[in-house]
């Protein structure tokens, strides 16, 4: 199938070959013709399955053809509500790229920098607006914001709106639009809120379900190195020493200072690298974004928070320094390579106290990550004495008896009558 069996119209089909792309990803060719007859989708998809062009290609057709057809009034006609202030900026971009030919005009507002130059270009009228809630609450309580005259909402990535805790943000955004209007969900996992939120503002979906948030693309190839925590930046170092084998990569830790302790690490063996977390400024954020995006920095350390709606083309390494403690963010953190179709490596380096996560990985996605043994930082096998002492660090409890053994070796040291009393005493 190509993206012309779509009934797309000509200004996107030449915007589409200009950007390369000839045919649609599995989400694209499911999503895209029932968004065009104006039903509400439910779908359930993660990051990498195409699936911003997916609501993005028919909102720009619908708002086009009503637009050639009869008059329409200067207002926003078409919400996109996304989580993260990157994310916002990559479905701006892609607006950008498809909608070049057909006259409309979007921009997208988030918080942490000034309001200003988002609300002179919302005072001088667009058609499509992306945004983060807070911000979005902001100017509509300042009176910037009219959504009035909206006939699409696309609601990207609800999970995470979940774990960042705007579900009630959105609830409060959805009071404020029209209750006739066409509404397109999405989210990569479907916990009880999320499908409670969807059942509460859609209506009649029809639902698209791709890739499951427990599968991981064949196109990627997975590898695991064992490695004592100690030696991990070693590692890292080593694999990157040779710049042909891996170009760009995006490096994944669990912590906010994790990613900066890593680029400081690689900064003392002549590595360029940028972190990009919660405690960065959005300028920060965008510029190593940036830097990143145009190969002026090689290496992007992040954290999971931050890396969602990270979208770069032809990013073919990632390597997860730290392990995720959650299973299903292991599937996302890999899911940044090996997008719509292309080739991915993801490594990950587990060291002692990280064998537990990586066997709970390995029963999500249902496969054994193959293991990479040849390499200078082995991790030795644990004494005796060492491994109790590990499982003391991560169990302080594991061999302390509990209160029933405890009352039974009482019984046994001292007996039941009052002479065992008394021998305590």
């Amino acid at each position: 199938m190509s993206f012309q069996d779509l009934n797309l119209i000509e200004p996107i089909l030449k915007a589409l070959k200009t950007e390369g792309y000839t045919t649609p990803t599995p989400i694209q060719q499911q999503s895209i013709p029932i968004i065009l007859q104006r039903k509400d989708l439910l779908g359930c998809a993660q990051t990498g399955t195409g699936k911003t062009a997916a609501f993005s290609i028919p909102l720009l057709q619908i708002l086009h053809q009503e637009r050639t057809n009869h008059k329409e009034p200067k207002a926003i006609k078409a919400l996109i509500l996304t989580p993260t202030r990157e994310l916002a900026i990559q479905i701006a971009d892609s607006l950008t790229a498809y909608g070049k030919h057909t006259g409309l005009k979007h921009t997208v507002i988030f918080g942490g920098v000034s309001q200003n130059p988002q609300t002179e270009i919302l005072r001088r009228g667009v058609d499509i607006l992306v945004a983060t809630p807070g911000r979005l609450i902001d100017l509509i309580n300042q009176g910037f914001i009219h959504l009035g005259h909206l006939k699409i909402l696309v609601l990207d990535e609800a999970d995470r709106m979940l774990d960042m805790g705007f579900v009630h943000d959105v609830k409060r955004i959805i009071a404020k639009i029209p209750a006739k209007r066409q509404t397109l969900f999405f989210s990569a996992t479907m916990p009880k809120e999320i499908q409670e939120l969807a059942n509460s503002i859609l209506n009649k979906p029809e639902k698209v379900e791709v890739t499951p948030v427990s599968s991981t693309a064949d196109t990627i190839k997975q590898a695991v190195y064992f490695v004592a925590k100690g030696d991990k930046r070693a590692l890292l170092a080593h694999l990157l020493k040779d710049s042909k084998s891996i170009g760009r990569v995006l490096v994944f830790t669990r912590t906010k200072h994790g990613a900066d302790k890593v680029v400081k690490d690689l900064a003392r063996v002549g590595i360029t690298a940028e972190a990009i977390h919660g405690n960065k400024s959005q300028n920060a954020r965008q510029r190593a974004l940036t830097n990143f995006k145009n190969s002026d920095t090689r290496v992007l350390v992040a954290t999971d928070i931050a890396a969602r709606g990270i979208d770069v083309d032809d990013l073919a390494h990632v390597i997860q320094y730290e392990l995720p403690e959650v299973p299903e963010t292991y599937v996302h953190r890999i899911g940044r390579t090996g997008r719509a179709g292309a080739n991915g490596v993801a490594f990950a380096f587990c060291d002692e106290e990280e064998k537990d996560l990586l066997k709970d990985i390995q029963k999500l996605i249902a496969k054994e990550i193959p293991v990479i043994e040849s390499h200078p930082f082995p991790l030795k096998e644990l004494t005796k004495q060492e491994r109790i002492a590990l499982d003391l660090k991560n169990n302080p409890n594991h061999n302390k008896p509990s209160s029933s053994e405890r009352n039974k070796n009482n019984k046994r040291r001292f007996g039941n009558n009052r002479r065992g009393e008394n021998r305590r005493g």
